[in-house]
């Protein structure tokens, strides 16, 4: 039994030792973060308060090690979580995103005004325990391990801000739902009222494809071809199927003329509809399963998958649907979201285009475009490590005053260009939600690991005394003080709804179990929407903000 006692017993530094001691700390911070306190759980966060007790009893790794696992795990992480966001960063400015981005910017700006009048006020603290408070009261985790990096080799500072990070995590989360709460108790809101505005809202969707049936009835129109109702119509739009008077069912071309008397099936957007009806006719109750039921047997709608590289970037017209397959797209379904299917619209990896045709006709499409989910399964590692590779070269240069992006902003800003424009250098850049999430994890887990063993050492003793009283002070000062201000000029001036201002606040300090209390307690997927809508510049400004701080005040 000796060979136990030197794997389990602390001093030892050997690489068994190691290796046992991390997948411990990892295994019981991820069944520990399962438990709900209040209806809350830590989730993966808990890793870092195992491995502070396994520090605290004396556990060490080789500091070697230990800066590799914790740096090598930052990147798996940032990386991931840059993959992640990339698609929808930069169409998160777009209409009512702007707003929504604005109001989540000045609450990281009331955050860093904060930590700063802290430290010149008090003048006693480091700007590194600072910045780890900050970290931990807005739950971001990207944030500290760029500030930690950006300190390079002072282990004392990093040590410092895993243990500020600690002490204001918990009072972290609680302080946003507090927060929410507050917010809903101070303007009186009805969650019944605003679910209800929502679903109007979502009626009224200017984005989301819209099915409607027109029967043509303007004599203005007869024999006028497809493209010729393009150039009169001035939107995207696609016809999906065509029946004339005599009740034969065709997929319309762009030569296909169109005659009084004919029923359309159109995909277009909410807002487009009194245009259509101006110009084609009054709209008939007829949907799918109506068009369903009167289609010829060879006329039949599928989702093909796109899975093949060669068609990432690819322009949705640029496939010729129409001339080559005798098909029509109607629909796009990306990440679960159905887009209007222009002809300018890129396809990318994972893609779902909805297309009706002649089964045999469609079935010769999907052959082009790959159709394999079993090729979707496989991870793009190539994408990924080159992904890593220009992301550690760019965090190495000198951006101007000393500042570099460092192991945690060079990834993150390569991974969110890779996502969006990593087709243009024949990259694909598709990873699988299972693919995904797994790098996540593991990357955050390997370094919440390492960061609370390197700072357990110390923790006790530092934490739990006057200092670490005011640690868990201000922390909650810099978490609830911004969200009372940013959720009442939301809700106040700007009449937001109030899950969508739950879903801002979640995302605006990039916390998990907020957005989950937001949704069990609404029962509505809007508070998602805009959590992933502040997100992405969420992300990416608080790992500027935290590593600014830090190279601005050491």
């Amino acid at each position: 039994m000796e060979f136990l006692q030197e794997l389990l017993l602390p001093g030892n530094t050997s690489l068994a030792a190691t290796l046992v001691l991390l997948s411990f700390v990892i295994a019981a911070g991820i069944y520990l973060g399962k438990i709900r306190f209040w209806g809350v759980s830590l989730g993966v966060t808990f890793v870092l308060f195992v491995g502070i007790v396994m520090g605290h009893f004396g556990y060490e790794i080789q500091p070697e090690v230990l800066k590799f696992v914790r740096e090598f795990g930052l990147i798996l992480f940032i990386f991931a979580i840059g993959l992640q966001v990339g698609p929808g960063f930069f169409s998160s400015f777009k209409k009512g995103g702007i707003r929504l981005n604005m109001l989540a910017v000045l609450g990281i700006l009331l955050n860093v005004a904060i930590v700063v009048a802290i430290y010149f006020i008090d003048g006693k603290t480091s700007i590194s325990a600072l910045v780890g408070v900050m970290s931990g009261a807005v739950t971001n985790t990207p944030g500290l391990a760029a500030a930690q990096q950006a300190v390079g080799a002072d282990l004392e500072a990093v040590n410092t801000m895993s243990m500020g990070y600690a002490a204001a995590y918990p009072l972290g989360v609680l302080g946003i739902i507090t927060a929410i709460l507050l917010i809903k108790a101070i303007f009186r809101v009805r969650i019944e009222d605003e679910i209800e505005q929502i679903n109007k809202d979502t009626e009224d969707n200017h984005l989301k494809p819209h099915l409607m049936s027109y029967e043509v009835t303007n004599k203005l129109i007869d024999g006028k071809t497809m493209i010729q109702l393009h150039d009169i119509i001035h939107c995207n739009f696609v016809v999906s199927r065509l029946m004339d008077k005599d009740g034969n069912i065709t997929i319309p071309k762009s030569t296909t003329e169109i005659h009084v008397g004919d029923k359309l099936y159109v995909v277009m957007s909410a807002h487009d509809e009194p245009s259509f009806e101006a110009v084609l006719g009054h709209p008939i109750e007829m949907g799918d399963e109506e068009w369903e039921a009167v289609a010829p047997a060879n006329v039949v709608s599928r989702r093909i998958l796109i899975t093949r590289s060669e068609y990432n970037g690819v322009a949705l017209g640029s496939l010729r649907l129409h001339k080559g397959y005798n098909v029509n797209c109607t629909r796009v379904n990306r990440a679960g979201v159905d887009l209007l299917a222009s002809p300018g619209l890129r396809l990318q990896m994972g893609d779902r285009i909805t297309v009706v045709g002649d089964l045999d006709d469609i079935e010769r499409l999907a052959a082009k475009l790959g159709n394999s989910m079993k090729r979707l399964n496989q991870p793009n590692l190539v994408t990924i490590f080159i992904g890593i590779m220009l992301g550690i070269i760019l965090g190495s240069i000198n951006v101007g005053f000393g500042m570099k992006l460092g192991l945690a902003g060079g990834p993150l800003v390569v991974a969110i260009l890779l996502s969006r424009f990593g087709y243009k250098l024949k990259l694909v850049t598709y990873t699988s939600s299972s693919a995904s999430l797994m790098l996540r994890e593991l990357g955050i887990c390997l370094f919440l690991a390492a960061v609370g063993i390197g700072a357990g050492k110390g923790f006790a003793a530092t934490v739990f005394n006057n200092t670490g009283m005011w640690w868990v002070i201000w922390g909650f000062m810099i978490t609830f003080i911004p969200l009372m201000i940013v959720g009442s000029i939301a809700r106040g001036v700007y009449k937001i709804n109030f899950l969508t201002i739950m879903g801002m606040m979640s995302g605006g300090y990039t916390d998990p179990p907020a957005l989950a209390y937001a949704n069990n307690s609404t029962g509505s997927d809007a508070p998602a929407v805009a959590y992933s809508t502040v997100y992405p510049l969420t992300m990416f400004l608080r790992v500027v903000a935290a590593q600014a701080l830090v190279l601005c005040f050491m």
